[in-house]
């Protein structure tokens, strides 16, 4: 176990902010450990950090998990540490002849974010290929494992950001893979986003930063009057439209605000373009929601959280 004092917060946005104590653990006896010895206090465990905006500095505890193995159940589950980064994972399943996950190739983030996001990409959710998660209960230190629909997974949402937050700690997640050669679509995936998105490490961003909006379908037909190219996309929670769209008609292509700036090649992402402080980054994502409500009486979200 690695502690740190007043140690700078990883995250992708490359915001500079720190933690009081930053505590990185490599077992479950070191998790138990750690949240033993700070109980009561405000504890936050985090991934790479990368659907976070840390607005300030973090007065509390800072948890990061060291661990980062997979390990095949079965031939047809993989279960994965809660440290592991995502896209490592699906490599090294794809490698080795296996497939399910490769359409979430290279979303930023670890396996425990995974589940918690329900991360997804190109009509696949992480609900789609997990199990089971696997938990320890902050209170009593026991594990407890949940079913995928216990997780309650709701399009980037799931209980872990609503009635089991802060009260259980995914430690791992168990995955449905199956034999098959997924080299092709990985790599068709990886060109893809690497042609439309800024590069982890090299720009500060966290990947998509709005959610995108589902209307009732009376609202989709009277803008589809108004804007008849308008992509749509009819589901059980009503018709999705892509907040890339609604935002580039706003007009918010490459614009700038402080060191913040939409993405030139997908105005779904806020990128830290020049020293970005969190303030110009939220001030950006208000304004561009508030332009788009203004045109289309469609709010949308950040999907990332502000801290």
């Amino acid at each position: 176990m690695i502690s740190n004092l007043n140690y700078p917060i990883p995250n992708t946005f490359g915001i500079d902010a720190k933690a009081r104590l930053f505590v990185e653990y490599y077992s479950l006896d070191e998790l138990r450990q750690v949240l033993k010895e700070h109980k009561g206090e405000r504890v936050l465990h985090i991934g790479q950090g990368s659907n976070l905006l840390f607005t300030k500095d973090f007065d509390g505890v800072i948890l990061h998990s060291g661990m980062a193995r997979a390990k095949f159940l079965d031939d047809e589950m993989v279960e994965a540490q809660n440290g592991l980064r995502l896209d490592d994972m699906i490599s090294q399943l794809t490698d080795m002849g296996y497939s399910g996950l490769e359409k979430l190739s290279l979303i930023p983030g670890e396996v425990g974010a995974s589940a918690v996001q329900n991360v997804g990409a190109y009509g696949v959710e992480a609900k789609d290929v997990i199990e089971r998660v696997h938990t320890l209960d902050v209170e009593t230190l026991e594990e407890r494992v949940f079913s995928n629909a216990e997780c309650k997974f709701g399009y980037r949402d799931s209980a872990f950001k609503h009635e089991l937050k802060d009260k259980y700690i995914v430690t791992s997640v168990v995955y449905k893979v199956k034999p098959g050669d997924a080299t092709k679509t990985r790599e068709e995936i990886i060109e893809t986003r690497n042609g439309k998105l800024p590069k982890v490490g090299e720009i500060g961003s966290a990947g998509s930063f709005f959610m995108n909006p589902f209307v009732p379908e009376a609202q989709a037909k009277e803008l589809l009057k108004q804007y008849p190219d308008m992509p749509h996309f009819e589901t059980p929670q009503g018709v999705k439209i892509p907040a890339a769209w609604l935002i580039e008609q706003c007009g918010w292509k490459g614009k700038m605000l402080g060191g913040a700036q939409v993405w030139p090649k997908q105005p779904l992402v806020i990128v830290n373009a020049n020293h970005a402080s969190a303030q110009d980054i939220m001030d950006l994502a208000k304004q561009i929601s508030n332009s788009v409500h203004e045109k289309f009486n469609i709010r949308i979200n950040p999907e990332v959280n502000y801290i």
